[in-house]
């Protein structure tokens, strides 16, 4: 026969169990078990207050966690790029079973048009770029924000490079938009995450982008 025991007499039969003397072992094991009622008497709780059951508990727990990281992701992208940041945070929302929305998905604009000079066109790369990756969990979109970056500082390197060598070499023409977007998509939609931008860059456009990088900034130490 299986009967049922409530919180109350587990509690009773440990404290009948403190005042024994209990070897490591068994002291050990009653600490975890006044652990784990501890939590089921917190779920207990919750669920009567809230009417809703584990399952739902669970959810709303997973969209709390969610919409911070989502918000703290587009937060950091925001700060990192300062004033390029343009138009606020966008977010994507879901309802939960508590009926609030919580955010799930996210993206800020930042603006890359070149600037008026090769040299302000180098510092603005870098800013995108460090805005790109600032996040400790940067999205495949973000990372393709920075590649592109990259490019564009590379050919504003070529630029400056002319310059200083009385423009014998040739013109390196600065091909970025004017505006694109960094994104925090939910993990199922992450890897189809695209900045806003026509034409995105194919994945032999971005490592050719990354060795013209390398080459433009050896020939830029060694000028």
């Amino acid at each position: 026969m299986i009967g049922s025991v409530s919180t109350a007499s587990v509690y009773q039969s440990s404290s009948h169990l403190h005042g024994k003397r209990l070897t490591p072992s068994k002291a050990a094991e009653v600490e975890r078990i006044e652990a784990r009622l501890t939590v089921l008497e917190k779920k207990i709780g919750e669920e009567k207050s809230t009417g809703m059951d584990a399952g739902d508990l669970d959810q709303r727990r997973r969209l709390q966690e969610r919409d911070a990281e989502v918000r703290n992701h587009e937060k950091t992208h925001q700060a990192a790029a300062g004033g390029l940041s343009s138009g606020g945070m966008s977010l994507v929302y879901q309802t939960g079973p508590d009926g609030r929305a919580y955010a799930v998905g996210g993206s800020v604009q930042i603006d890359t048009s070149p600037g008026r000079t090769p040299e302000e066109t180098l510092r603005k790369a870098q800013r995108v770029r460090s805005a790109a990756l600032a996040p400790s969990d940067p999205s495949s979109a973000d990372i393709k924000v920075a590649a592109r970056a990259s490019q564009m500082e590379a050919q504003a390197q070529a630029e400056i490079a002319k310059k200083g060598n009385g423009g014998s070499q040739p013109e390196a023409k600065v091909t970025s938009s004017k505006q694109v977007e960094f994104h925090k998509a939910d993990e199922d939609e992450e890897s189809d995450s695209t900045p806003s931008v026509d034409g995105g860059p194919s994945e032999a456009r971005v490592a050719k982008a990354a060795s013209a990088y390398e080459r433009a900034a050896q020939g830029y130490r060694e000028s």
